[in-house]
């Protein structure tokens, strides 16, 4: 150790936490955040005034960027030259900056995310409205610090006439702290400034009739105003927006969605290669194409859909899964009087009129000190002018300016700035002419004097001064929204994101399940072999199918009496090939339980309609059951209980209806029972039931239908060996619940017994899945009405060990082909 020096012990930790506060603050206040006066950081202060500085006002001619990115970094910012470049180039970039505060000549980069050319090739200049926040700062309106070499001083905030931190917004993350503040129209928040000068006690919810949100560059859709409300209240919340978009037709007849404006701070080149991506890995369906035909007239992507696809289904698909759609989180935080502080709306338009108030009130003083000044001078000359000849013979007889001065002041009482200013006084001041002129701009500035006295003393004189000023920038620099707002929008329903299309449900033995387009099943004549259905486990096998819409509830009915919701959207889609997925990963059911019916329910949500349903259920053992629809209107992700089963008993079907239809039963021994509904009571959800019909020993109930009493009603049968028939309803008579019912199919070894009971008409086709997966739909119209005891007709040729495992009927269509490939020559799309 050298001599003179010693060593200090010092505690690690409190020096750790001495220099990390420091740390801290100065990134807090002389880096990140913005000053809630001016709304700026001290880059983009330093910037804007070194500028200022080079006298390169709007009118002036540009400079080389270097030479601005120099002075800055000489005089005030002792940084990377980067951080001053980069700030620079954001001010100039109208989709970053609402009102850009730096006019830029050369590559300042673009909304694609490419970089500005170097500071040596770009030239810059002030904009006009750049010019308002440095007004009057020559005239004591703010205050002055030395720099960071205590040689030259640098404004600490600047008075600027922009409401800054509104329009224009900032960002940025200190330590501890982050700020994110968007950016807003001019004429809402001057309009609002006006109103709070007016009304210092206005609310925040007055307010928002001035600022209706957020007023974005680049445009785009807010999407829900409740984000915005919070964030004017509490100054934190968040805004979703939306881009703007048409759907358009292509001429070959196909739906194109035009996206003209994005969400703020969204690199659009990156938009859509992520868009590419999300269609490359299947997540997005129905695009085949997607271009940028941007130019310097505007954004314009478009993307082209597939012939099939529904464009307002693609749209909503895109907002959830891409930047199409995206979230800006306000965060209103700034520096008041050096601290960081949340501020909401109202705290914010406050600060800023405190801010004018103090500006008015400094700039007033400087320029009644400054008029006051002349005044002083212009009363000597005006003695001096009422006594020019003895004034000059004064001068004259003196031997030095000094000795002329002392004379003067002798002889007519002046001052030494007075006697000073005869002095200087040219011989031409003595014409006339110059004498009115004296006493004219005299005159003038005791009225001058007046009022800039009465301003200092008048508080609402101070007031006009702030709303009158704030009135001419919204004339000089005022524009419309650029920004829309949907002020009602909800968050999104997911059923937005998908048509309202049937679909076929399938669910195997094993409990697998998948929802496929109806359009994948063909029609086939009577007889067919059938197509294949569904590609299942060697020892699974289809059981159940059912048709829905997307937009449907789904509640699903189990074995052991329980009942489970789910949107059949939610269901997973499958190919017409495909195993699907297993339900249990879908629904939290038990895994000794199993799925035994399902009932396709259009709302929930409808009081109406749900007080005026009914669900029925069956049971294997012929118990039935009645129960409001209403019992059923809040899902549960755990499921409820819908009927308490016996041992030995389980359920089978269950039915919607309206409480005045009749219910038909079928045995597997071939018998059938019809009843009116009203017949049973309705209970409530716990409850067992009641018989419906009595079995004998070894018979089951294979399934039940409700219908209306009315005469195209015709009751569909099938036999586990692929024979069928429909019978007239009023062939089935009306008895009483719980009898054994009559023959509804002869049973034969040849049929086989009975295993499905169907209400349909003639707008229905009969779809049958045997348990090998083999699947064939047939017109219900062209099988015979016969007799209620006949043995029916061959519905399908069932190929060697193979038997009918489900049945549904659908609604009837026009023809059902096998879909083809879209031959249509597009760019694919793949990075």
């Amino acid at each position: 150790m050298a001599e003179g020096e010693k060593i200090i012990p010092i505690n690690i930790e409190e020096e750790m936490k001495s220099s990390y506060i420091d740390y801290s603050m100065s990134v807090i206040v002389s880096r990140a955040l913005p000053d809630v006066r001016d709304g700026l950081k001290p880059v983009h202060r330093r910037v804007l005034y070194g500028m200022a500085d080079l006298g390169l006002n709007a009118g002036k001619p540009f400079k080389k960027s270097a030479r601005i990115v120099g002075e800055v970094l000489g005089k005030y910012h002792p940084h990377g030259d980067s951080s001053v470049y980069d700030a620079m180039v954001r001010m100039a970039q109208d989709w970053s900056m609402r009102y850009p505060l730096v006019d830029g000549q050369g590559n300042f980069g673009s909304v694609d995310g490419d970089s500005p050319a170097a500071m040596r090739y770009t030239e810059a200049r002030l904009t006009k409205i750049a010019e308002e926040t440095l007004s009057d700062i020559d005239k004591d309106t703010v205050d002055f610090k030395l720099n960071f070499d205590d040689t030259i001083e640098e404004p600490t905030v600047l008075p600027t006439r922009i409401p800054l931190l509104l329009v224009n917004g900032s960002s940025g993350i200190a330590v501890g702290m982050a700020t994110n503040m968007p950016p807003h129209n001019l004429n809402e928040i001057v309009d609002a400034i006006c109103a709070t000068v007016d009304n210092p006690e206005i609310t925040v919810d007055e307010l928002l009739n001035y600022v209706k949100g957020p007023d974005f560059p680049t445009g785009g859709i807010i999407y829900g105003y409740q984000g915005v409300r919070d964030a004017y209240q509490t100054g934190k919340g968040r805004v979703v927006i939306r881009s703007k978009t048409e759907i358009e037709q292509t001429d070959s007849g196909r739906s194109k969605i035009i996206v003209t404006e994005i969400p703020y701070m969204v690199n659009k080149a990156e938009m859509i290669r992520k868009i590419a991506d999300l269609i490359n890995e299947k997540k997005i369906e129905g695009i085949s194409y997607i271009n940028d035909e941007s130019d310097r007239n505007g954004t314009r992507v478009v993307i082209i859909l597939k012939k099939e696809a529904v464009a307002n289904v693609v749209l909503n698909n895109l907002f959830k899964h891409s930047q199409l759609q995206s979230t800006f989180a306000i965060n209103n935080i700034a520096l008041v009087d050096g601290r960081p502080k949340q501020l909401n709306l109202k705290d914010l338009i406050v600060q800023f009129i405190k801010h004018r108030h103090e500006i008015v009130l400094r700039r007033t003083r400087y320029e009644l000190n400054e008029a006051q000044k002349r005044a002083h001078i212009l009363e000597g000359l005006l003695i001096a002018i009422d006594n020019i000849d003895e004034v000059i013979s004064l001068i004259r007889a003196a031997e030095s300016p000094n000795q002329a001065k002392e004379k003067l002041i002798e002889r007519f009482g002046l001052t030494d700035v007075q006697a000073q200013a005869i002095i200087d006084m040219r011989l031409r001041s003595l014409t006339g002419l110059e004498r009115d002129k004296v006493k004219q701009e005299y005159e003038e500035l005791q009225k001058l004097i007046s009022y800039l006295t009465q301003v200092l003393e008048d508080e609402s004189l101070q007031k006009k001064i702030i709303k009158d000023e704030m009135i001419e920038i919204k004339e000089k620099y005022g524009d419309n929204r650029k920004t829309e707002i949907v002020p009602d929008a909800e968050e999104f329903n997911p059923e937005d994101f998908y048509a309202d299309e049937e679909v076929v449900i399938t669910i195997s033995h094993m409990g697998y399940i998948k929802r496929t387009p109806l359009y994948e099943y063909r029609q086939q004549g009577r007889g067919g072999t059938g197509s294949k259905g569904s590609t299942t486990r060697d020892e699974d096998f289809i059981e159940h199918i059912y048709i829905a819409s997307m937009h449907n509830t789904m509640l699903f009915f189990t074995e052991k009496g329980k009942c489970y919701w789910l949107k059949v959207y939610e269901i997973p889609e499958g190919t017409r090939a495909s195993k699907g997925r297993a339900i249990q990963n879908l629904i939290n059911i038990e895994n000794d339980d199993a799925i035994r019916a399902y009932i396709n329910v259009k709302t929930l949500n409808d009081p109406e309609y749900i007080e005026n349903n009914y669900i029925v259920l069956c049971t294997r053992n012929g118990i039935i059951k009645k129960t409001s629809l209403k019992a059923y209107s809040r899902p549960r992700q755990s499921g409820v209980m819908a009927i308490t089963i016996k041992e030995g008993d389980q359920l089978i079907e269950a039915c919607l209806t309206n409480g005045h239809n009749h219910i038909i039963l079928a045995a597997h021994e071939g018998k059938a029972i019809r009843f009116p509904e009203n017949k049973v009571r309705a209970i409530g959800r716990t409850g067992s039931g009641v018989r419906g019909m009595s079995l004998s020993e070894g018979d089951f109930i294979v399934g039940m239908v409700c219908v209306e009493e009315k005469e195209e009603t015709e009751i569909l049968v099938v036999s586990e060996n692929g024979y069928g028939k429909r019978s007239k309803l009023e062939d089935y008579r009306i008895t009483n619940r719980g009898g054994k019912g009559v023959k509804t199919i002869t049973v034969t070894p040849k049929t086989g017994k009975l295993i499905s009971i169907k209400a349909v008409d003639d707008n229905h086709d009969l779809m049958i899945i045997t348990k090998n997966g083999l699947a064939i739909r047939l017109r219900v119209k062209e099988l015979r009405v016969l007799g209620r005891t006949a043995q029916g007709v061959k519905l399908i040729n069932l190929r060697k060990n193979d038997s009918i495992a489900a049945i549904a009927n659908v609604e009837a269509a026009e023809e059902y082909e096998e879909t083809e490939i879209d031959s249509v020559n597009e760019q694919t799309i793949d990075e």
